[in-house]
């Protein structure tokens, strides 16, 4: 199970994780102190009260399963001066480490950037710092030129990938070469979604003009994102129920990330769009089924799906061979 992720700059338990940041961050330094009182002023101000100091901002708090407190934070600032947003404050407390949860935060910071329209996001970390280095290399962070000469620091920055709704005409422009691609790919990395290896372009895209005349229909909504060059990394529709007593349901079918794009939260931002617009357009209820032990069902039950039961044999996955499913729902509002 994956960290709760919530919003929340006043949380009891956040002075005592930000005290801990910087009282970490005030070693490496050589500048060594024991308690908050002994902060340099700003960061001692952000300590003793969090909800003044990031009033403008954004706090993100990430409680692990069966923890009765936060184990982690971050902090994304507010865009300021036409810049983009910048990420500080990344912390876990060492006893939570290496179970995903700074991973989580970031991923959740970077939907949040890319929901509110940044066109990228930015932060800082001291060169010697080679795990969050790792980690933000991994979720596609690169150096770019110095906004800050403190030596040692690194500035680095992502560009975000945009997620827009595609019109039926979008979808036909597109099922030929970059909507067809994610399909190809996701089925020779071995997703069970409803086609078998090898897969041929022009069958994919076939498929995807089918989706196209769907949409024309108003029986399903189409996603993709856009990574900074255009290409698309990922997609996700949303199927609406066709009989008089389904209106209120809807289905999330072929949530796809490209296998080069995977990793950085994409699967998880798409999906919150297809579920904002559900619930914006009258539905209470999504359902969807994905293969009994994908790594898919761990992006659904960290989205707060719930699992209603599992089929075996239900499909066959890419190779031929018939695997079990296991069907989720969701209740919006």
């Amino acid at each position: 199970m994956t960290a709760r992720i919530e919003e929340n700059r006043s949380h009891p338990h956040l002075p005592a994780l930000l005290t801990a940041y910087h009282l970490v961050n005030q070693a490496e330094k050589g500048a060594a102190v024991a308690t908050a009182a002994e902060l340099p002023a700003g960061y001692r101000a952000e300590a003793e009260d969090p909800a003044v100091a990031f009033a403008a901002d954004t706090v993100l708090l990430a409680t692990p399963p069966g923890s009765d407190g936060p184990a982690g934070c971050v902090v994304l600032k507010a865009p300021r001066e036409g810049r983009v947003p910048e990420i500080k404050r990344l912390w876990v407390a060492p006893e939570a480490r290496r179970k995903g949860i700074a991973k989580a935060l970031m991923a959740e910071a970077l939907r949040r950037a890319a929901a509110a329209g940044a066109p990228a996001v930015r932060l800082t970390v001291w060169n010697w710092r080679e795990e969050p280095l790792a980690l933000y290399r991994g979720l596609g962070f690169g150096a770019v030129a110095s906004w800050d000469d403190r030596p040692d620091l690194l500035c680095l920055e992502r560009r975000l990938d945009v997620i827009e709704r595609l019109d039926p005409d979008a979808v036909r422009a597109h099922a030929p070469a970059g909507l067809a691609a994610l399909l190809v790919d996701a089925v020779d990395g071995g997703a069970s979604v409803g086609f078998l290896a090898p897969l041929e372009a022009a069958e994919a895209a076939a498929w995807w003009s089918g989706v196209a005349e769907e949409a024309a229909r108003g029986v399903r909504d189409v996603w993709a994102a856009h990574a900074p060059d255009g290409r698309l990394t990922g997609v996700v529709t949303l199927v609406r129920a066709g009989t008089a007593n389904g209106r209120h349901r809807g289905e999330i079918a072929r949530l796809l990330v490209h296998s080069s794009a995977r990793g950085r939260g994409l699967g998880q931002r798409l999906l919150a769009t297809a579920e904002a617009h559900a619930a914006a357009t009258g539905l209470g209820l999504l359902v969807l089924d994905t293969q009994t032990g994908s790594p898919a069902e761990r992006l659904y039950r960290g989205a707060g799906w719930t699992a209603a039961g599992t089929i075996p044999d239900f499909a066959a996955d890419p190779a031929g061979a018939l695997r079990p499913t296991t069907l989720y729902y969701k209740r919006l509002g």
